[in-house]
């Protein structure tokens, strides 16, 4: 099951492999860094019916983390800005007020937990 699905709509891999292909090595690297974020998030918090991600590189994330990735790839590919500043400095907030606190809560518990495994490449997301 892709995060790419819109619910209650049976997907075929060219509708991802367009989805993904409309976005640029930018829009892809941020999304690839919510998908880990988010599984390291998932994992840590033990959620029920955690499934690998089709097409990821082994990330598993339950049901309602799927749901959330869907939205984010959407508001991602809906962003108005060129170029896309970092949400947390940008003036138009794309997020339900809901999604946006769920999101800053993922970035900040698995942000600490990759740092201190030795992920420093991402501090470049973490400050900018």
């Amino acid at each position: 099951m892709s995060p790419l699905r819109p619910r209650g709509k049976k997907e075929t891999m060219n509708d991802a492999a367009d989805k993904t292909a409309a976005l640029n090595p930018k829009e892809l690297s941020d999304l690839r860094v919510l998908t880990l974020f988010t599984a390291v998030y998932c994992a840590g918090h033990r959620h029920p019916g955690r499934e690998p991600l089709e097409g990821g590189r082994g990330e598993a994330v339950c049901p309602e983390c799927r749901d959330l990735l869907a939205y984010a790839l959407e508001r991602r590919r809906r962003c108005p800005l060129d170029p896309k500043p970092t949400c947390k400095h940008c003036p138009v907030h794309c997020y339900r007020p809901g999604s946006r606190e769920r999101v800053k809560e993922i970035m900040r518990y698995s942000g600490k937990r990759l740092i201190l495994r030795g992920r420093i490449d991402l501090l470049w997301h973490y400050f900018f």
